[in-house]
């Protein structure tokens, strides 16, 4: 057997063609342990608990006796209070249903309310991950009418469409900062909101690690609350996938300023997609803060491992193919000894201090450690009778990043204009190393697959050798003018952003090619409030994406280095609450450069463009007593606006639906107390294969239902769910991509018991 080793946390066992398994393998006693310890720790500390909570009791009885006075402190100092409530690290407030917050995190300008946000977001609370039995972001994402998940559910990875364009794990946040969150797979276990802001974000978050343009994802990561939790949820999914959820937090000291949050979960077992597919997955996350009254810490860890066998690829047509009928699949094609693990570390620090009444320093830092092994085996040139290869390799790849963030902000008058203004400067750099070696390539058929004999691995081995690294740097002020007691709301801002990257030779360790380019991305947006309840905005604002390296022959500008390639939004909509019922609509139009050599003159450059334009629909909240609602449309034209020699100009991109709705539901059964019931219904428009417009897969159509039923036993909360997803078996493709296509999930059956102790 191979040692595989390299500078990370811990050894590696490697023989390519089986699972590789870390020497100090992760396993649930180890959760056990822990978490027993964890709680042994916090009975000892119950009186001063108790102490602490009782004190937060009475500071409820006495809300409503003190609440003219803090509407009058918020009138007089609204930057401060507005300050208050985020660098404290709570949330904004959960808005009627449940489902979805009040606001969220804008990248530097902290937490906004959605009504005083000049763009388009969404935040998916904690109660909804917990409600649909999500493990991962990309079963939360399902529920925006903006985003699609492009990747097989329980395959490799998960990747993600926003408003027409890639979205891949690396794009996805961790409390403000990239890099931070695994990346093939994201756990939600661990996660207070999953926030989703639509559109281009440069100036907010800074350039994302790979030029996301169509929006990003932000995780707000659990912290103690105010009252002592103690959950445990137990979890079956079909066909025989069984789980644990433990969720224990606890808040120390005279005024509860220490907080201590863990999550531990474990799944393992055999999923409804056939032909041995199994997973495994465990995570382990500690939060720990201090509030002070000008000083507040965080810190989170966490451990992530995922496995999974015979996992779902995309599928990828010959050129003259038809496409295939999905309806026709009745198992996974995958082949059985196939598989992909990933394990993830990381650590992150956050802190803040208020220098000023007005003014507060901030600085975040985080390090994340991945390593990944795959046999891959993708299936190739599929023609029209649904037979294919499929190549066969062994690729393992060991990632390190480190990101960081620091800035100040603070708050002035001047005449009747108030100013929020913030200063920030991020870094980001990931070192990676690449190992991959071919082992030839089996034959099968989508229709009838066949289980072809493991392929030998003699002889093979080796480990990941540095393949590049990639630096982003970045500085950006914003001022948001606040007049007519913040009826308008103007936000202007820029960002100077530096990237960095370089690639070297696998087998020598030289460098091969280096890229060194800077950009300014400006923003402007505003808000208007004609009425307490209404707002309408606008916004012009940019993303950037690293741009390739120019080819060294067939060009006139042999080995071109370009500047990051701008994509370009301009936005308009608005943004009504009735209470408790919202409902918000945009406009929006989105271009993205891309590079090809002009067949003219024979230049390399940012010569290509694609153009999404759009418009969102979106409603939350709870408009009967009892009934809510979730969901909401978008309607999409992607165009090729710019091609090569102008082929397959003003043609539909290749994946993006013009019709996309989400509609979810919940009842309250007012005659059953406890008990309710959920539906829900996912539609995506057909979608083209080619650029050329000439092949494409059909609409879909996905139904979802459940229910959950609250009840005390013993005095102690229970809550049993029961989720369905795909409840007719529906058997479709989901997307298509670039890549291929992705195949939908099938029916899946998921239930839950949590007890709160």
């Amino acid at each position: 057997m191979q040692q595989y080793k390299s500078n990370s946390i811990q050894s590696y066992k490697f023989k390519p063609g089986n699972k590789f398994k870390p020497s100090n393998k992760f396993k649930p006693s180890t959760l056990s342990s822990l978490i027993a310890a964890l709680f042994v720790a916090s009975t000892l500390h119950a009186g001063e608990t108790s102490k602490a909570g009782e004190t937060s009791k009475a500071v409820e009885k006495n809300e409503s006796k003190s609440e003219k006075a803090s509407t009058e402190s918020q009138t007089l100092e609204t930057v401060t209070v507005k300050g208050t409530v985020e660098t404290r690290g709570k949330p904004l407030p959960v808005y009627a249903g449940g489902q979805v917050a009040t606001g969220g995190k804008v990248g530097l300008l902290g937490n906004k309310s959605v009504m005083d946000t000049p763009f388009s977001m969404t935040s998916y609370t904690q109660e909804l991950i917990q409600n649909q039995q999500a493990s991962t972001v990309a079963d939360v994402v399902a529920n925006d009418p903006s985003v699609r998940n492009i990747n097989p559910r329980f395959g490799r990875f998960d990747q993600f469409t926003i408003r027409g364009f890639n979205l891949v794990n690396s794009e996805i946040a961790f409390n403000g900062l990239y890099g931070i969150v695994p990346t093939y797979t994201v756990p939600v276990e661990s996660a207070e909101r999953v926030e989703i802001f639509k559109g281009p974000n440069a100036l907010l978050n800074g350039m994302s690690p790979s030029g996301a343009v169509g929006g990003t994802i932000n995780i707000a990561p659990k912290r103690a609350t105010d009252t002592d939790i103690t959950q445990f949820t137990a979890s079956y999914a079909t066909e025989s996938v069984l789980g644990g959820h433990l969720d224990v937090g606890r808040r120390f000291g005279s005024d509860g300023e220490f907080g201590v949050r863990v999550n531990a979960v474990h799944q393992d077992g055999k999923t409804s997609f056939g032909n041995d597919q199994e997973i495994e997955r465990s995570l382990l996350s500690v939060a720990l803060d201090y509030r002070g009254e000008k000083l507040r810490l965080s810190s989170d860890i966490y451990h992530y491992e995922n496995r999974g066998t015979a996992p779902l690829e995309r599928v990828a047509l010959t050129g003259a193919a038809v496409v295939p009928r999905a309806n026709r699949i009745g198992d996974n094609f995958a082949q059985k000894w196939s598989y992909a693990d990933s394990i993830d570390s990381a650590v992150m620090f956050r802190g803040e201090y208020d220098i000023a009444p007005l003014t507060t320093a901030y600085a975040a830092w985080g390090a994340r450690r991945g390593r990944y092994d795959f046999l891959r085996v993708a299936p190739i040139n599929v023609n029209s009778a649904g037979n294919f290869t499929a190549t066969t390799n062994v690729f393992l790849r060991d990632e390190d990043t480190v990101s960081s963030e620091a800035g100040i902000r603070t708050a002035f008058t001047t005449g009747f204009v108030d100013h929020a203004v913030n200063f920030n400067t991020s870094l980001y750099k990931i070192e990676f190393g690449n190992f991959e070696s071919a082992l030839g390539s089996v034959a099968s058929n989508i229709y009838n697959p066949v289980n072809r004999a493991e392929p030998s691995t003699a002889g093979v081995s080796g480990h990941p050798t540095r393949a590049g690294e990639t630096e982003l740097v970045s500085f950006a002020v914003t001022d948001t003018l606040s007049m007519l007691n913040e009826r308008v709301q103007l936000t202007l801002g820029a960002r100077k952003q530096r990237v960095i990257g370089k690639t070297y030779n696998a087998v020598s360790g030289s460098k091969t090619a280096e890229y060194d380019e800077d950009a300014l991305t400006p923003t402007a947006a505003i808000v208007l409030k004609p009425f307490e309840n209404v707002s309408v905005f606008a916004n012009y604002i940019e993303a950037l994406t690293q741009t390739p390296i120019g080819p060294n022959v067939g060009v006139a500008n042999p080995g071109a280095m370009l500047p990051p390639g701008k994509s370009k939004q301009i936005e308009a909509g608005v943004k009504v609450d009735l209470g408790k019922f919202t409902t918000t609509m945009s406009i929006f139009r989105i271009k993205r450069p891309s590079t090809f050599t002009d067949p003219v003159t024979l230049v390399y450059g940012l010569n290509g463009e694609q153009q999404n334009t759009g418009l969102e629909l979106n409603v939350f909240g709870e408009p009967f007593s009892g009934v809510r609602l979730l969901g909401g449309f978008m309607l999409l034209d992607a165009e090729l606006t710019k091609t090569n020699a102008g082929v397959n100009e003003g043609n539909t991109a290749v994946g993006v639906a013009k019709v996309n709705v989400n509609l979810g539901s919940e009842w309250d059964l007012s005659y059953v107390p406890g008990l309710t019931l959920t539906a829900r219904a996912i539609y995506t428009g057909d979608q083209y294969v080619n650029e050329a417009n000439t092949r494409e897969i059909p609409d879909w159509t996905r139904f979802d239902i459940g229910s959950r039923y609250v009840f005390t036993a013993h005095g102690k909360k229970v809550t049993l769910r029961a989720n369905i997803e795909n409840a007719f078996d529906k058997r479709y493709w989901s997307t298509a991509s670039q890549f291929g296509l992705t195949f939908g999930t099938p029916r899946t059956a998921i239930l839950s018991a949590t007890l709160d102790f």
